[in-house]
């Protein structure tokens, strides 16, 4: 199954006043990872507005595990664990330099048309465009794990 990999720098902008990235940050490279899938399944954000629905997010959950710092490059991976008709459940890790991770998180969102404001189930073929970045739930329960151990 694919990931979606993405490469963060971090700037001055990010940190916060105790000296690390502001947590805020994390939701922000949360929306890269999403923009960089719906891009990756050939589902651009500009293109599934056009077509009278929009992506929001209904529960944000982050787990802190050790601070990121000005300058260092983070790695963000991200998938989808959960992929019902209208919603989703996508996980989220961020790592340091050393490959350690430094916060896990997931979101859950669900598509909308844009005129009712209530969910829009996707087709089939919308839906297997997604599919490839679905992984199991043995993946899942292990990235859970971490999550409830903290």
């Amino acid at each position: 199954m694919l990931k979606i990999a993405v490469e963060l720098q971090v700037y001055p902008f990010h940190i916060d006043f105790i000296g690390h990235v502001n947590n805020s940050v994390y939701i922000q490279w949360m929306e890269i990872g999403r923009t960089k899938l719906l891009q990756a399944i050939g589902m651009p954000m500009q293109e599934i507005v056009q077509h009278g629905f929009a992506p929001v997010l209904v529960e944000t959950n982050i787990v802190y595990k050790t601070p990121l710092y000005l300058g260092e490059c983070v790695q963000l991976e991200m998938w989808i664990s959960q992929l019902n008709k209208a919603s989703a459940i996508m996980h989220f890790c961020f790592y340091n330099q050393q490959r350690i991770l430094a916060a896990q998180g997931w979101q859950k969102g669900l598509f909308v048309d844009k005129q009712t404001m209530r969910p829009k189930r996707l087709s089939p073929e919308e839906r297997s465009l997604f599919l490839p970045y679905v992984h199991s739930a043995g993946e899942t329960q292990s990235a859970n794990s971490l999550i409830s151990a903290s």
